[in-house]
């Protein structure tokens, strides 16, 4: 089965921010375990969440591009339902509810812009910082392939794994994704040296996962770090730089232990995080996914919305 062709591979594509950080911080709602898909078991948080996607649909719309709308799902795997009070049943209903209000907000705007597409967020199974113990390519696979199949039967374009630490737990979704026939972007984060938590290159981690994968994921992407901290290790014309399709960074230079620490949010400058994104896109200008993670909003893609469209 042919996977159909991605439309953020050949236009600019705006994602949402720091969804959790957002809502934690700048709206004051808790969100237990950093799970944004608690927001979806009130009426209040679907309305919450349904206005934080609608001021990206609309600066998409305003900046005549196309929107990734990445789901409320990142901490919504098999593990996770025990900490959070649920079922896996009532964990996968809400996975499925996520699906469907991305659906809804498509149908709303979807023919005012140039295209949306609905994106089902993996994230890893254990912390977005840490990679933990690490799980073989084949334990990472069946543990993903749950979540992926609930998202993938609610009806998304692709999956996207985001904040992937190690790289057997990205081959491990990236075949689960494969198995499925489902478009699936790989997205990794990186320390302030450029390397995965694991220490691994960069450069490494992308090629392990096309060798072990036969080039499965449709792009890469790194986020949940500073332009600062990976934008020396990118090399110009570098065959695995070509790669990667997205940039979703935090707001902060600071490193992931000092933002796991922070009582207050730390914004950094969205001006500044714009300019460093423009710059990425004069000497890499095959990415085409903007967004951002961990403090950012949408003062911030706007800035870089505004700096590189």
């Amino acid at each position: 089965m042919a996977l159909a062709k991605l439309p953020q591979l050949e236009s600019v594509f705006l994602t949402d921010a720091g969804l959790e950080t957002d809502f934690i911080f700048n709206r004051g709602i808790d969100l237990p375990y950093f799970a944004s898909i608690t927001l979806l078991q009130s009426s209040d948080g679907k309305i919450a969440l349904e206005e934080y996607f609608r001021g990206f649909l609309e600066l998409a719309r305003r900046m005549r591009c196309g929107l990734i709308l990445e789901s409320a799902t990142w901490r919504a795997s098999p593990d996770w339902a025990e900490p959070l009070g649920l079922s896996q049943q009532e964990l996968d209903t809400l996975n499925t509810s996520a699906i469907a209000i991305l659906r809804d907000l498509r149908d709303e705007f979807g023919s005012t812009m140039p295209a949306v597409v609905i994106s089902g967020c993996l994230g890893p199974r254990g912390d977005g910082y840490d990679p933990g113990k690490i799980m073989s390519e084949e334990g990472a696979e069946a543990y993903h392939r749950h979540q992926a199949e609930v998202l993938a039967s609610a009806g998304v374009d692709q999956l996207t794994a985001i904040t992937m630490t190690n790289v057997p737990e990205a081959i491990g979704i990236a075949k689960a994704a494969k198995s499925l026939a489902v478009p699936v972007a790989i997205s990794f984060t990186v320390e302030t040296d450029g390397r995965l938590p694991t220490g691994d290159r960069l450069s490494d981690a992308l090629r392990a996962v096309d060798q072990a994968t036969a080039s499965t994921p449709a792009y890469y992407m790194i986020n949940c770090a500073h332009p600062s901290h990976f934008a020396a290790v990118l090399e110009d014309g570098a065959d695995w730089v070509n790669r990667i399709g997205g940039l979703r960074a935090n707001a902060s230079r600071c490193s992931h232990a000092e933002v796991d620490a922070m009582s207050e949010l730390d914004r950094g400058n969205p001006e500044e995080l714009a300019a460093l994104h423009s710059e990425l896109r004069l000497r890499f200008p095959h990415i085409n996914v903007l967004g951002g993670c961990c403090g950012t909003d949408l003062d911030h893609i706007t800035a870089i919305a505004e700096a590189c469209l």
